[in-house]
C-alpha cells in the first residue's frame, strides 16, 4: 500500500556531509561524462526517503550505470520527475528564492537558459543558502559564490512509499553497504 510520509531532511544533509568530498561505492562517478552533481543530489534525497520509483519511462532510480533512470543523473529529467511525480518516491514543488528548507534543491541556469547544476541546501548563513554538490565538490558552500544567470528552487514536500523498515535502509545506504534494509 502506498502511503505519504515526511521527507527526512536530516538524513539527506547527513549523507551530503559524509559523501561531499568522496564517492559512495554503490554509485558510478559521472564527473568525467557530464558531471556527478545530479546523481549526488539524488543520492542525498534517497537517503532522506529510501524510496526509488522504478517506472521504466518516468521513474527515478539507480541500480547500476547501465540500469538507471535519466532523472537520477540528468538535471532537466530530475526536475521533471520531482515536480510531476504522482506515484511512489519523493515529490517537490517549485518554490521561491527564500522558500527552501534543509534538504531542498537548487538548480542553476547559465546565460543561454540551460539548467546545468544541481545543489542540495545543507545550511544557511547571512541571508544566503549553504549548499553541497559533486563535480566541483562542496559542503556548505555559500550559494552566492557561484556564477549563474538564474536558479530554480525545489521544495521537497513529501514521499509516497511502500511501507518498510526505514532505519535499516538509511544505515545500510549511509555506510555504502546496500540500497536496501
Amino acid at each position: 500500500m502506498l502511503v505519504t510520509t515526511d521527507y527526512n531532511r536530516q538524513n539527506a544533509v547527513e549523507y551530503a556531509r559524509k559523501w561531499a568530498f568522496s564517492r559512495n561505492p554503490l554509485f558510478y562517478n559521472f564527473a568525467g561524462i557530464g558531471g556527478d552533481c545530479t546523481s549526488f543530489i539524488s543520492q542525498c534525497i534517497y537517503a532522506g526517503c529510501c524510496e526509488m520509483n522504478y517506472q521504466p519511462e518516468n521513474g527515478w532510480y539507480y541500480r547500476s550505470l547501465e540500469d538507471r533512470s535519466p532523472s537520477w543523473s540528468g538535471v532537466s529529467f530530475f526536475y521533471q520527475f520531482m515536480v510531476t511525480n504522482q506515484l511512489n518516491g519523493p515529490y517537490a514543488v517549485e518554490s521561491y528564492a527564500g522558500g527552501l528548507e534543509l534538504g531542498d534543491v537548487i538548480q542553476l541556469q547559465n546565460d543561454m537558459g540551460r539548467f546545468y547544476h544541481t545543489l542540495l541546501v545543507t545550511g544557511f548563513e547571512d541571508g544566503t543558502y549553504l549548499v553541497s554538490a559533486h563535480t566541483d565538490d562542496a559542503y556548505n558552500r555559500r550559494l552566492d559564490t557561484y556564477q549563474y544567470a538564474d536558479a530554480r528552487y525545489l521544495h521537497i514536500t513529501g514521499i509516497r512509499e511502500y511501507k518498510k523498515d526505514e532505519k535499516s535502509c538509511f544505515s545500510n545506504f549511509y555506510n555504502g553497504i546496500s540500497f536496501y534494509g
